[in-house]
């Protein structure tokens, strides 16, 4: 079966110009050429409802290419769409995050660039966890005790980078540790994907859990050493 641009268009529910941006974007393979006339097959048309499936699910055309290309199995969605678009119970503006923290939104964006603020993005404007008052709180509080603003920002940047790394570690060794291994067994998809998201789960848990109390530890940790060493 071959189809016109136009019949491709009514028969996938899209829009021509829809097809040539995909096209463009290297998500659609180039149809046959006859003559000066264009010729699209089945192949094109299964292509075009992947897509559509895969952007009902929220992928960015960046991932929904990685999953076309083969670079990531139909039994990573889950775990994709886990990491891409997480849940939140709520989410606040800017404006909202700066009324009921009772700091200034200029300072907030100030955290941002720190990296101590990681906004959510929307098809609209960046909306922030709920749970960030809480870490907001919790800046203040030291602020207040008297540690000085430029100094907790600069300890501020230098933590984020720290765990910046650090994550991106984490998840390296989590792709090839983890994930290539279920992928690697074989058996069926729905199970490799339903496993991959739990222990993704799972682990993000943990280290949550080890992260905070390795900092407690090595906090105190410090602190007793600058004890020891002031005191002689």
């Amino acid at each position: 079966m071959e189809y016109r641009i136009e019949q491709l268009a009514r028969t996938a529910g899209v829009a021509v110009d829809t097809i040539r941006f995909y096209q463009g974007k290297g998500l659609l393979e180039a149809p046959r050429r006859d003559g000066r006339v264009t010729w699209y097959g089945d192949g094109h048309l299964q292509r075009l409802r992947r897509i559509r499936d895969l952007q009902q699910r929220g992928f960015t055309l960046t991932v929904i290419q990685r999953f076309l290309a083969g670079e990531l199995e139909p039994s990573d969605e889950s775990l994709v769409a886990a990491v891409t678009r997480p849940t939140s119970p709520q989410t606040l503006t800017l404006a909202e995050l700066a009324d009921r923290s009772g700091v200034a939104a200029p300072l907030l964006k100030s955290l941002e660039k720190a990296g101590l603020l990681v906004p959510i993005e929307t098809d609209d404007e960046p909306v922030y966890p709920a749970e960030d008052l809480e870490a907001i709180a919790a800046g203040m509080q030291l602020i207040a005790a008297g540690v000085p603003l430029s100094e907790l920002m600069d300890l501020a940047k230098d933590y984020s980078a720290a765990v910046d790394r650090t994550a991106r570690q984490a998840v390296e060794l989590f792709d090839h540790h983890v994930r290539e291994r279920i992928q690697s067994e074989g058996g069926e998809p729905d199970t490799a994907e339903r496993n991959l998201l739990e222990l993704f789960n799972q682990l993000l848990d943990a280290s949550g859990t080890l992260v905070r109390h390795h900092f407690q530890r090595t906090v105190l940790r410090a602190a007793r050493e600058h004890i020891e060493k002031t005191s002689r």
